[in-house]
């Protein structure tokens, strides 16, 4: 068999095709380059976001919102002092946006000011951050992303 240009063009069309069909098949077997979204009920948290807005507007009324410290046991979450820890409800909520399965959510309760999340529960990277909180009857949110 002789080599020409025509043949030259059909094997490059070969192997061209070919190239972006092994890319295709691995997007769409490898789990490695899952995404899923934020939400399963999407559209029904959109409606209830103006709640969430109100609730944030409430958070920056605040003389000392809540912050986060990152230390050995795990991560840090400090109440604001001037208010009464007892008094304090909800619910912290953590999300992975490179993994659904470690997300989790879990009841606020104080023994005082602090709330811990142990570090056996977090790994290392990003981090969304949820706290959706009450206070007298007073609702409000505190939203972040951290890299842990």
């Amino acid at each position: 068999m002789k080599f020409n240009w025509g043949t030259g063009i059909v094997l490059a069309f070969i192997g061209f095709i070919s190239f972006i069909m092994y890319f295709i098949v691995t997007m769409n077997v490898n789990n490695k380059y899952d995404h899923d979204l934020v939400s399963e009920d999407y559209y029904a948290d959109e409606l209830k976001y103006q709640n969430d807005i109100n609730k944030l507007k409430n958070s920056k009324t605040l003389e000392a919102n809540i912050s986060y410290q990152k230390t050995a046991e795990g991560l840090a979450i400090k109440f604001p002092e001037a208010f009464d820890y007892k008094n304090i409800t909800g619910k912290l909520f953590l999300y992975r946006p490179s993994n659904k399965q470690l997300d989790f959510e879990t009841a606020i309760s104080l023994s005082n000011h602090n709330l811990l999340i142990p570090d056996k529960r977090l790994v290392d990277g990003r981090w969304n951050i949820k706290i959706d909180w009450q206070y007298k009857g007073k609702s409000y949110l505190f939203k972040e992303s951290i890299n842990y």
